[in-house]
């Protein structure tokens, strides 16, 4: 299954639709996680806010493949963004393991292949190196086996990377 996050804005739904098998719009109109950690323990992967949140962790855990798409915000991604990845957490469970000779949560889904991040908006040498390292941590940390980060100049280059 391919999961699309983007924010990008109502008015690519349809053109990133085509793409994918689930689209996450991460448009804000959802509450920042609290940091509870009950996806993790009380009733996991499931988040106790009902917004259209709520079954990220089952969306995003069952990802083959995951890209999001953000606007660049000092070599990380954007607010709207962050907010859905924060709101995955509970992709993985509270116990460790070692995942390349690092400690790591256990993953609750088991491996994904490709974690792939396109990154949109002014963006300097050293904010592209911040960036290829959050991505590669990140699908580390999510058990992806492959990460990509793609930087694109104008959105009118995104359907030629999707």
């Amino acid at each position: 299954m391919k999961v699309i996050i983007h924010d990008l804005g109502s008015e690519y739904n349809d053109m990133i639709k085509d793409r994918c098998d689930c689209m996450i719009e991460a448009d804000g109109k959802y509450a920042p996680c609290q940091g509870c950690f009950g996806c993790w323990t009380k009733h996991p992967a499931e988040c106790f806010m009902k917004d259209k949140l709520q079954q990220i962790c089952r969306i995003t855990g069952q990802a083959d493949e995951l890209v999001i798409v953000t606007k660049n915000l000092y070599g990380g991604y954007s607010a709207y963004v962050k907010n859905v990845v924060d709101r995955a957490i509970g992709t993985s469970t509270p116990f460790s393991t070692y995942r390349g000779k690092q400690m790591h949560h256990t993953l609750r889904y088991g491996r994904h292949d490709l974690h792939k991040v396109i990154v949109y908006g002014d963006i300097t040498d050293a904010e592209k190196d911040t960036f290829r390292y959050t991505s590669e941590r990140n699908a580390i940390n999510e058990g992806f086996e492959r990460s990509e980060t793609v930087f694109i100049h104008d959105i009118s280059e995104l359907e030629a990377v999707l």
